[in-house]
């Protein structure tokens, strides 16, 4: 593959919030120019006042603003930019826009379309996985066709069984099921559910496991064939499949693991020709046996604690890869010192997860060695109701996990935030939570946490999530 290299020169962010922020910080160490995009509600937010140049591009509503493919383009055209970066959620996923961008000779920083769409399909994403030698969970080879067929293969795989949307994430279109008697309805609710958020309803099962951890794997690869695994992150805090708390690295994780586990999301993406930064996402069971669940052909918004271990910027060598410029260092390069965790603070109530958006008052800073905060919001900000209720990420590194727990408790104690409920008393409850100090997590850890605490779960309310395609 003959690939040129040019360096960019402007650079539109087609995202908000945290992650537009921290990209344009990036682009401004690497001499880029940038264009913030916004809706009409987002006009104060940071990443608008510190890019270069910026555009509204529609009402509040995400389908007329951060979805609307025709306005992202035609300021994307106006202000003569080389590339677009998408972040996360929205349209970082998107093949459409992917294509739409190569269509436009506007360089999009991420895989090509034609890989985008073949691991958004989870059914052909698990194909090609298979083929590429990554262990699998059994399940169904293609989309369900009838009930009859999904009894069939869940006999065969035995319960309980777990049915997923084939174009979802974020935990929608995704039911457990443990007897027979309860698979018809769980297809139909899962397959509704998927039709309504991803306008596909497809949907397929598989061997469900009952408390594995959540474990991803990190790579850089670039467009020669040249890829690399940045360890792992340990991801298994999390509630209705969103993730509330990451680590790096996973308390479990020994070397060899690592290593196996690193090969073979190596090996998987030289198989699909992917370039760009992405993520494995893989299930560990309690015998440390791993299975591929997805892959994210984006970057995610817990990059920073692989980021903080690894002395990596992420979003600068995805830039580069997007270039054309060669990785530039390999496997025996990477190295991994000490341990981060990030806590993704949100506008919600401790309690209850219910959103609150409103005025912040009073918005005070951790500091001190060893911390890093990612936030668009500041004193006198409105966080609006539209979007995802994430404001910020703390996030922590030092020498050991047991110091990286400690400095946590330190941050989250010294950040202030009045005039809307933040989830920070909820983090400093796990800081101290003697299953999660002694690393002995899964993806079970909030059922467990919250009746321990005497909280009881509640429907969250998912019109934000729906619109912005969530923050996994």
């Amino acid at each position: 593959m003959t690939t040129s290299t040019r360096p960019f020169r402007k650079i539109l962010i087609a995202n908000r919030g945290e992650i537009a922020c921290r990209i344009i910080w990036t682009c401004k160490e690497m001499g880029i120019r940038t264009v913030a995009v916004h809706s009409d509600v987002d006009r104060d937010s940071l990443h608008v006042r510190f890019a270069d140049e910026s555009a509204c591009i529609g009402p509040a509503p995400s389908a007329q603003s951060y979805l609307n493919i025709p306005a992202i383009i035609s300021a994307a055209e106006i202000f003569n930019v080389d590339a677009i970066h998408p972040g996360y959620g929205f349209l970082a996923e998107s093949a459409y826009f992917a294509e739409i961008c190569e269509a436009c000779n506007i360089k999009f920083i991420g895989p090509r379309s034609g890989v985008i769409q073949l691991m958004g399909d989870k059914v052909e994403a698990r194909r090609a996985m298979q083929a590429a030698g990554v262990p699998i969970l059994p399940g169904s080879p293609e989309a369900l066709d009838s009930e009859e067929e999904a009894i069939r293969l869940a006999r065969e795989i035995g319960f309980p069984v777990i049915v997923k949307a084939s174009a979802g994430g974020g935990g929608r279109g995704m039911r457990v099921v443990r007897a027979e008697a309860e698979l018809g309805h769980a297809l139909e609710a899962a397959s509704n559910e998927a039709a309504a958020a991803f306008k596909n309803g497809d949907v397929y099962i598989e061997r469900f496991v009952e408390r594995p951890r959540h474990i991803e794997i990190q790579v850089l690869a670039d467009e020669y064939g040249e890829c690399v695994y940045l360890g792992e992150r340990e991801c298994s805090i999390q509630r209705r499949h969103q993730k509330l708390l990451e680590e790096a690295p996973s308390p479990v994780m020994t070397p060899q693991l690592r290593q196996e586990m690193g090969a073979v999301a190596v090996a998987a993406c030289k198989s699909i020709g992917y370039s760009s930064a992405g993520t494995f996402e893989f299930l560990l069971d309690e015998d440390k046996r791993f299975y591929f669940m997805e892959m994210n052909t984006r970057i995610q918004v817990e990059h920073p604690v692989t980021e903080m271990v690894t002395l990596t910027d992420i979003v600068r060598n995805q830039i580069r890869i997007a270039e054309g410029e060669p990785l530039g260092f390999g496997q025996d390069d990477v190295i991994m010192v000490g341990h981060a965790i990030e806590c993704r603070i949100n506008a919600e109530s401790p309690d209850t997860f219910t959103p609150s958006p409103g005025t912040i008052t009073t918005f005070n800073l951790p500091g001190g060695p060893g911390v890093r905060v990612d936030t668009y919001v500041y004193p006198g900000y409105r966080v609006p109701p539209f979007y995802d209720s994430m404001i910020a990420k703390v996030i922590v590194h030092a020498r050991t996990r047991e110091l990286a727990i400690a400095r946590m408790r330190r941050a989250l104690d010294a950040m202030v935030i009045e005039g809307i409920k933040t989830t920070i008393p909820l983090h400093l409850k796990i800081m101290d939570n003697p299953d999660f100090q002694a690393g002995n997590i899964s993806t079970r850890f909030m059922e467990d946490f919250l009746a321990g605490n005497g909280l009881k779960e509640r429907p969250v309310s998912t019109a934000a999530a729906a619109l912005t395609g969530g923050s996994a």
